[in-house]
């Protein structure tokens, strides 16, 4: 590998213990992975196999307990908590399965929320919010509160709140689990739109084989380890 085209994600020897003694769990047992720029990945496996473990490494949002993390050549591992809350902030989007959005806040400021905390002006935060709820096709809806939105409008809120940072990295996790079988189709046609169109990474954690089919590359956890890691 050059040094002048890093990969975007290099997991080496990466294990996570939670607890301590007897009460000590290998959430992962020293996985390494590769993830190129422009991938669309699915990380499936049974409750505990450590997918999600993974996931909340690569999004700055745990630590591992031994190995290293490369992003972009940039070893974050070794970085203190406030830098790693600027990986997040710059490089990271996120969408959630409870979609985690606001109640009594309106579409336009739930998406754009990350831009408030980039410190980015009201007029140019409002410009980005409409322009991200449009590519979603929420037009018409941007004033509408959350609890005024169907399960799958308020997905397509938090897939543009995602997308309003312009991310090279989205990670989902389990974006359609609380949606019927249409309105998650609707939400993967999105996903595999942005990864195709506009080439941002995706990484999502499923259970959902019929969801997984729609990534270009599965990668199976079971106890803490990778399993199988097949492209399609």
């Amino acid at each position: 590998m050059s040094a002048n085209n890093p990969k975007l994600i290099e997991l080496r020897g990466i294990t996570k213990i939670y607890g301590k003694d007897v009460a000590e769990v290998a959430a992962l047992r020293g996985i390494s992975i590769d993830i190129e720029k422009g991938e669309f990945v699915a990380l499936m496996g049974p409750s505990g196999s450590g997918k999600s473990t993974c996931m909340n490494i690569i999004g700055c949002m745990d630590q591992p307990t031994s190995g290293q993390y490369s992003f972009q050549g940039r070893d974050i591992t070794a970085l203190p908590r406030d830098q790693r809350t600027l990986i997040r902030r710059n490089f990271l989007g996120f969408i959630f399965q409870s979609f985690n959005l606001l109640n009594r806040t309106t579409a336009l400021e739930n998406v754009g929320l990350p831009l408030v905390y980039r410190g980015v002006d009201s007029k140019r935060r409002n410009e980005a919010a409409y322009k991200a709820l449009g590519v979603v096709g929420m037009q018409g809806r941007e004033l509408h509160k959350s609890n005024e939105l169907s399960g799958g409008q308020q997905q397509r809120v938090a897939i543009a709140r995602a997308l309003v940072t312009q991310p090279a990295l989205i990670l989902a996790d389990e974006p359609t689990g609380n949606l019927d079988s249409k309105r998650s189709e609707e939400i993967m046609g999105l996903l595999t739109g942005f990864n195709k169109d506009f080439g941002i990474t995706v990484i999502m954690v499923t259970h959902e084989p019929e969801m997984a089919f729609y990534a270009n590359r599965i990668v199976q956890f079971h106890d803490g380890l990778i399993v199988q890691d097949t492209s399609q």
